[in-house]
């Protein structure tokens, strides 16, 4: 199965074509062959129409007598679908095309009837010109006037194009120049808008440096005390950010601590209390020992 696949088959290093016997067989025979109709006709027994592309098995062969500078033109042979009529159609290479030969006949087609027509035309301009000189020469001044408008429009198409190029173009950089104008613009206005945020926080809102406070009245601390038993004062000092009223007016900042603490402050701007002395340890100094329990004091 698989050596039929291959493109290239071996051949031993003796062979010899001219030694392979050439079949006889008739020299006009006819090949069935499988195609699609290659155009749209109808039967001229039933009516039936056949489209283009509809598969046949047909018979194949060469027309005897007929060629076309030495191409050689081929007739095929299929049956109608519904009457089984014998149909015939011939290659054209004059035309690239076929023919419609027996049996059936060609569904009209406007260009091939068109084209047609232009050949005539051009046959019957040919022969006018060979017999009358002086349409020969109005022929060919039309065909002259006729090229001269030709290139003319071509060349206002060329200049059209080139100058909607060169407009695109400035169009194109006037646009990118506008963008980044507007790019700048909006920058600047952002930063402007951040500046009078940042001017509005800082009119509503202050930081104020709290005043530093003693160890022991500072809510919630501890006093420490020192060796000798006097109180330190620790630092208390902190920032407080503070929003300003609506007259626009500094609050004080006695006002903004707590009760407790402005009273505490007054009573030690009026006065503060001496430090208490420590006492004086008399056990030590008459060398008096306590003894424990269960022993004698010596």
């Amino acid at each position: 199965m698989s050596e039929r696949k291959v493109l290239n088959k071996y051949f031993p290093p003796d062979f010899d074509p001219s030694l392979i016997p050439r079949r006889k067989g008739p020299k006009n025979s006819q090949q069935v062959v499988r195609l699609m109709a290659p155009f749209s006709m109808r039967c001229n027994t039933c009516g039936e129409y056949i489209y283009k592309g509809k598969k046949f098995n047909a018979r194949k062969e060469t027309v005897e007598g007929e060629d076309y500078y030495g191409i050689k033109i081929f007739r095929f042979y299929i049956k109608c679908t519904l009457c089984s009529a014998e149909i015939t159609f011939k290659t054209d290479p004059k035309n690239t095309d076929y023919a419609a030969e027996h049996g059936a006949s060609r569904n009209f087609e406007p260009w091939r009837d068109e084209k047609e027509g232009e050949e005539e035309d051009r046959l019957a301009r040919l022969e006018e010109e060979e017999n009358n000189p002086m349409k020969a020469l109005e022929n060919r001044t039309v065909d002259a006037k006729r090229e001269m408008d030709v290139l003319d429009a071509l060349q206002d198409i060329r200049a059209r194009n080139a100058r909607n190029e060169r407009m695109g173009q400035s169009v194109d950089l006037m646009a990118r120049i506008n963008v980044e104008e507007i790019e700048t613009e909006e920058d600047r206005r952002r930063k402007e808008e951040e500046d009078e945020d940042e001017m509005i926080v800082r009119e509503v809102f202050t930081k104020v440096s709290m005043p530093t406070l003693p160890a022991g009245l500072v809510p919630g601390s501890s006093g420490s005390s020192s060796s000798d038993g006097s109180p330190t004062e620790a630092s208390t000092s902190h920032t407080v950010t503070v929003k300003r009223k609506a007259d626009d007016v500094e609050p004080d900042i006695h006002s903004l601590l707590p009760e407790s603490t402005r009273a505490l402050l007054s009573a030690k701007v009026a006065g503060a209390p001496p430090a208490k002395k420590p006492k004086a340890d008399l056990k030590n100094k008459l060398g008096i020992k306590i003894a424990k329990k269960g022993k004698v004091a010596v």
